[in-house]
């Protein structure tokens, strides 16, 4: 079985995509007409595991709170308007409150557009038969909208994410606790985090950043009209002294999900995380985008983490299901990193995994409406800020 569950994390490689779906002509324009926030970038803002909310191992029915059409995004519903896309319903991006939203990010996106036999439109003005870059697509949107803060997630897959994850798992199965294999040290983790390759991730996400106010420009925009907020990444799992499963066996990912070594986890909330996001809010000053702003996202989801004590799934915490009082208090905002529970007639998708859930996805929304702030866009840090739900939301605080 292990052998099995170190296979199927082969395909654990993350995914994104996003074509822009046909608008009707409008004559409202830069600074005309209603306001419009959207979203560009990669899963970690495209709603990425947005339909479940919780984790449970004896049923997905307890968890399932958007069903088989989560990601539907086309103009008829009926499909994906890019495959694998992962455009949830439940996406940061619709805030609500009068204020229109479009969701042109895409799960598995890098900074720049990859081609083949799954199209991942990045930050830039790609065009050919697959699609076109999201950069792009902004700019089409935006002339006959007044789009007035467009929120980025950059950067995750341009520092090989998913890989990191796989080795990290990897590890985890195939060596006993007697004799650990980490991945923190391993030369395809490491070679992620050199000086030479977080200063070229760096100059790739400040040419997306750039790309995305060009876009702006070429659709008729001063930069005094709109912001743009770029988000960091949240840590979605805590460090070895709060996971609740223990390290000795294989409970902690044929369980919980979160196949990480104690000290996996500590590098990666100590080192990984604060690198990659160092890294990106580094590439606003390298680019030079003025009308930018900083969501820090880095603390949102802690004491909702997978596998943090606390938390648990449904059959381990007694609730019945997402809709039962208390669901999203006592169960987590982060899914588990799957395997061959993705093999068959699942539910379930691999590149869900380790991206926020529903309850995390409606977390975040609930920060990125405090950031747009009745028009008057703001930076800060998202944090949770009491129990229960806030009109259907977690209940947060932008600090």
């Amino acid at each position: 079985m292990i052998r099995a569950l170190v296979a199927s994390l082969a395909a654990l490689g993350a995914t994104l995509v996003a074509p822009l779906t046909a608008s009707p002509a409008h004559a409202d324009g830069p600074g005309v007409g209603s306001p419009w926030v959207v979203s560009v970038g990669d899963s970690y803002i495209s709603g990425e595991a947005g339909r479940w909310a919780g984790s449970s191992n004896s049923s997905s029915a307890r968890a399932d709170a958007l069903g088989p059409t989560a990601y539907y995004d086309n103009a008829s519903g009926t499909g994906e308007a890019i495959n694998r896309c992962h455009r949830s319903r439940s996406a940061e991006i619709h805030i609500g409150g009068g204020v229109n939203s479009l969701n042109l990010a895409c799960s598995g996106a890098k900074a720049a557009t990859a081609t083949g036999s799954e199209f991942k439109p990045g930050l830039d003005f790609y065009s050919g038969s697959q699609g076109v870059g999201q950069a792009r697509a902004l700019q089409t949107f935006a002339t006959t909208h007044n789009v007035r803060m467009v929120v980025v997630s950059i950067g995750g897959n341009d520092f090989n994410f998913a890989g990191i994850v796989q080795q990290c798992v990897q590890d985890f199965l195939l060596s006993p606790s007697w004799w650990k294999d980490y991945c923190y040290d391993d030369s395809s983790v490491t070679s992620n985090f050199t000086t030479s390759n977080v200063t070229t991730v760096r100059t790739r996400i400040a040419n997306a950043l750039l790309n995305v106010r060009t876009a702006m420009r070429n659709a008729g925009y001063a930069d005094g009209q709109w912001t743009m907020l770029v988000q960091t990444y949240p840590s979605p799992i805590p460090t070895g002294s709060g996971l609740r499963y223990s390290q000795s066996g294989y409970t902690r990912q044929s369980t919980g999900g979160c196949g990480f070594w104690n000290a996996d986890a500590d590098w990666a909330n100590n080192t990984a995380l604060p690198k990659i996001n160092g890294t990106v809010t580094s590439a606003i000053s390298q680019a030079g985008v003025t009308n930018a702003k900083v969501l820090d996202l880095a603390r949102a989801l802690n004491g909702r983490r997978l596998c943090e004590s606390g938390v648990g799934l449904y059959e381990e915490v007694g609730i019945a299901s997402w809709t039962s009082p208390g669901a999203v208090d006592r169960t987590e905002w982060v899914n588990q990193i799957r395997t061959v529970t993705t093999i068959g007639n699942s539910p379930y998708y691999i590149q869900e995994s380790l991206h926020p859930n529903y309850w995390g996805q409606l977390a975040v929304r609930s920060c990125v409406r405090q950031a747009w702030n009745g028009g008057s866009p703001r930076g800060g840090t998202c944090v949770r800020s009491a129990n229960g739900l806030l009109n259907g939301e977690p209940r947060m605080a932008l600090n």
